[in-house]
């Protein structure tokens, strides 16, 4: 087991890189109606010139918020043509008051549109237990609509956060054969955020033709990578929502083979994006200081490799003895015995970036235990003060039984 500094964002241009980010076929727009104090962007709408392949997938809290119900029945038909997302307010344990609130918001916006009420997906974010202020709401819906824009997807990452330090943005381009295509997402989310989904809202959205039982096969995949892996506190929220659309305006022939190549190209381009975003997240955790990666070698398969991370990744001795720059071995030890999988500790080696403490379970020597403030990626300037390249909590498990582009991943704690 090794423990190594990781930075984020090396697969897209994200949140600094990404300022302008534009997907064929839609357009998006974000105002401020009074929902957050000092007239701070706090509502945002997402359109599509057309009825989009979509899917979700949503908190597994048996709380859950109004716009997470009315949003996960509508996703049922596998199209939506608009996302209206408020912030501030996480309209939930708010009864049926809140259902209507949200359902009030979404059928005007779809009145504004012209477009049927089923294709619009509400979301929100905030305070749990306030009622949805929908006056202030319904009232600013006529200059959203007309603000919307193009090149609208940046002011919409901006509106909907709420603790979130940074705008969370990614986007990748490729191509389907001859036909160039665009992914992009937007995120919020830096507290309460566990795996099995978190306090976070995702969009993504891309121009690709796809079907929609495809794109949630590929949705589903890249969440077990992402957004299912992440943790920052160890606790898990009502309002969680991760959503993507496909406009089709990339005109390549339709993809609804997952076993596809080029079905394939795409799922790599869209988990390459949910990755990303994944890892801005646990960087921007509520009071994180330092990240990590914990790669496991050797386990017997995934399950077992996965429990061993996730344990050291959440242990609380763990995350102190990172955080005071401690190489507390014994921590690391202690954490994989309890994590149920199976693993001979006499054959166990861990390592801090190269430096190796313990060989087949027992300790080499207090000279290995350098403190980890030593070590050289801690003390790279530009990893210190670029905020894209600030030490993240990513843990990847290694099967040795695994192709090395079939690698297992975990972002873990951020500490």
């Amino acid at each position: 087991m090794t423990l190594v500094p990781v930075a984020a964002g090396k697969n897209t241009k994200s949140a600094v890189a990404a300022n302008k980010l534009i997907v064929p076929g839609f357009r998006a727009a974000a105002a401020s109606a009074g929902i957050k104090k000092g007239q701070q962007p706090d509502l945002a709408l997402i359109t599509a010139i057309r009825p989009a392949a979509a899917a979700g997938v949503f908190t597994t809290n048996r709380v859950k918020a109004a716009p997470v119900v009315i949003s996960r029945e509508r996703l049922r038909s596998g199209r939506a043509q608009a996302l209206l997302v408020n912030s501030g307010n996480a309209n939930a344990c708010t009864g049926a008051q809140g259902l209507e609130a949200a359902w009030e918001a979404s059928h005007w916006i779809a009145r504004y549109l012209n477009i049927p009420d089923r294709l619009v997906l509400p979301a929100s974010t905030g305070v749990i237990g306030q009622k949805l202020p929908t006056g202030k709401i319904l009232a600013a819906l006529p200059d959203l609509v007309t603000r919307l824009d193009p090149e609208g997807l940046s002011e919409v990452a901006q509106a909907i956060m709420t603790t979130d330090t940074f705008a969370k943005t990614a986007q990748i381009d490729g191509h389907i054969g001859d036909h160039p295509l665009t992914v992009a997402g937007i995120a919020k989310g830096a507290g309460m955020i566990h795996p099995r989904m978190a306090t976070l809202l995702a969009f993504i959205f891309t121009d690709a033709a796809i079907s929609p039982s495809l794109l949630k096969t590929y949705l589903k995949a890249g969440l077990a990578q992402s957004f299912n892996r992440i943790s920052v506190d160890g606790d898990t929220s009502t309002n969680d929502t991760v959503i993507v659309m496909a406009s089709g305006q990339a005109r390549n022939q339709l993809l609804d083979r997952p076993d596809s190549a080029a079905g394939q190209d795409f799922a790599t381009l869209l988990h390459q994006v949910m990755a990303d975003l994944a890892v801005q997240i646990v960087r921007d955790g509520e009071g994180a200081q330092r990240c990590y990666r914990v790669i496991v070698d050797g386990a017997v398969n995934a399950v077992e490799a996965r429990k061993a991370a996730a344990t050291v990744a959440t242990s609380p001795l763990v995350k102190t003895a990172v955080t005071g720059a401690d190489a507390n071995w014994g921590r690391i030890m202690a954490a994989l015995g309890r994590s149920g999988a199976r693993f001979d500790p006499e054959q166990v080696d861990i390592f801090f970036g190269p430096h190796q403490v313990v060989r087949n379970g027992q300790a080499i020597g207090p000279a290995a235990e350098l403190d980890f403030g030593d070590l050289p990626e801690l003390k790279d300037p530009l990893l210190k003060d670029s905020p894209l390249e600030d030490l993240c909590a990513l843990y990847i498990a290694r099967l040795q039984n695994l192709l090395d582009e079939a690698r297992l991943y975990f972002i873990g704690e951020k500490v």
